[in-house]
């Protein structure tokens, strides 16, 4: 039995993932003695939550969204010390989606327009999702962009029409209803277009992932990873 603390119990994902570990029976939320921890509450207490599992000797596996640059610094700096995945999106589908995006934009190249829709529930705060812009640096990084990967740069990000920039990746926002997540990747050649998506029918997915994820996550040495490791992708 794997004894997970849970950040943001009380949260849409955190209500989804305990309903998940009880129906099961090889994990179980914890309050104390965890053998891993997992973040899914809100960016303000990232820097505090990574802090806990180094204190500990813990690994964490962070699907808080909305980070910023600084975040992924104190990420990186955890790393160096504990285990930590990463992940704006934890379903299993989304990292086979970006590695199928990756593809196409490198046999596709830059002349292909990139454009990137992405729709959810009607309280989500952070535009474009996480999970968008994943599938944006999945994009860039199969046109060859040096930089990191995990993010993609808001200078990419044009709201309305505008001329584009050869090589961009842009992103329309949608918000309402109960929708838990749904991403398409366009890809806009001369008479034509090749569509890439995933849709989530509920937040289920995402907390099995994250269960699965963090069941991987548990042995793992110090290093920063993401779904695409515990894949094997």
């Amino acid at each position: 039995m794997t004894r997970i603390f849970l950040f943001g119990a009380g949260g849409r994902m955190g209500r989804s993932i305990a309903a998940v570990a009880a129906a099961r029976d090889d994990v179980e939320i914890v309050i104390e003695t965890p053998e891993i921890y997992v973040d899914f509450s809100a960016p303000d207490a990232l820097e505090e939550h990574l802090a806990a599992a180094i204190a500990a000797g813990k690994p964490i596996l962070v699907g808080t969204t909305g980070l910023t640059p600084e975040h992924h610094q104190a990420i990186d700096a955890a790393a160096a010390k504990v285990a930590v995945l990463q992940a704006a999106n934890t379903s299993l589908g989304v990292a086979v989606l970006r590695v199928l995006v990756e593809q196409a934009a490198r046999l596709l190249g830059p002349d292909w327009d990139a454009e990137i829709l992405e729709m959810h529930h009607r309280d989500k705060l952070d535009t474009p999702s996480g999970t968008a812009l994943l599938l944006g640096a999945s994009v860039g990084k199969g046109r060859g962009a040096d930089g990191p990967t995990d993010l993609n740069h808001f200078d990419r990000m044009q709201e309305g029409p505008h001329a584009r920039e050869p090589g961009g990746v842009y992103y329309a926002s949608l918000r309402g209803g109960t929708v838990a997540g749904e991403h398409v990747v366009i890809f806009a050649g001369d008479g034509e277009r090749i569509e890439l998506g995933h849709r989530a029918d509920s937040r289920t997915i995402f907390a099995k992932g994250a269960i699965k994820a963090a069941l991987w996550l548990k042995d793992r040495p110090a290093g920063r990873y993401t779904m695409a490791d515990v894949l094997g992708l």
